[in-house]
């Protein structure tokens, strides 16, 4: 029973990797040059929160590794090894640090859900995740700021208004996704 549970667990998670790189292939750009919503952050926090901490970090790495493959690699975004890896595998991988409450959340979705829950632990997530993407932005993308722009502000307006653009989509989707929340978290 055990192995069965394992296994419902892998190809859950298999499955919302490939809708999170899936959602990465609808235009994402504010506009406002660089600045990006991630859609995938919902199918993997929503898992995240229905199978916990490990799970969705495993799910992230995976989402990471092919965005690496798929859309980093092939768009000449890897500009060396170790920001390949800080930026892809490790910065995908600790969106799964939303299940930090997913044992407060399960307990909630059998009442009522708490949305301002939902939104720290997925805060929390976002902000580890930025700020990997704002030590790359310092480290390696810094020599792209705009001459007059130190390269630390320049990486912090990036990465700092993709994840608040970022959390304001999240939040709006779990607002807009109450009714049936509860059931996709308790499954």
């Amino acid at each position: 029973m055990m192995v069965k549970n394992k296994l419902q667990v892998l190809i859950e998670g298999a499955i919302i990797s490939a809708l999170a790189m899936a959602l990465s292939y609808i235009p994402h750009s504010t506009g406002i040059s660089s600045i990006e919503i991630l859609y995938g952050i919902v199918p993997i926090y929503i898992y995240t929160w229905r199978r916990g901490l490990v799970a969705g970090m495993g799910s992230g790495l995976v989402w990471g590794l092919l965005d690496l493959i798929l859309r980093g690699l092939s768009s000449g975004s890897v500009l060396n090894v170790w920001q390949g890896i800080l930026e892809y595998p490790l910065a995908f991988s600790v969106l799964g640090l939303a299940g930090w409450a997913t044992p407060l959340i399960q307990k909630k979705a059998r009442q009522h859900l708490s949305w301002g829950l939902m939104m720290a632990s997925g805060a929390t997530a976002l902000i580890a995740k930025y700020f990997l993407h704002f030590i790359a932005g310092v480290l390696v993308w810094g020599s792209f700021a705009p001459k007059s722009m130190n390269p630390w502000l320049y990486s912090f307006i990036v990465n700092g208004g993709s994840a608040l653009a970022s959390l304001i989509f999240l939040g709006i989707v779990l607002f807009l996704l109450r009714p049936v929340l509860g059931r996709l978290i308790k499954g």
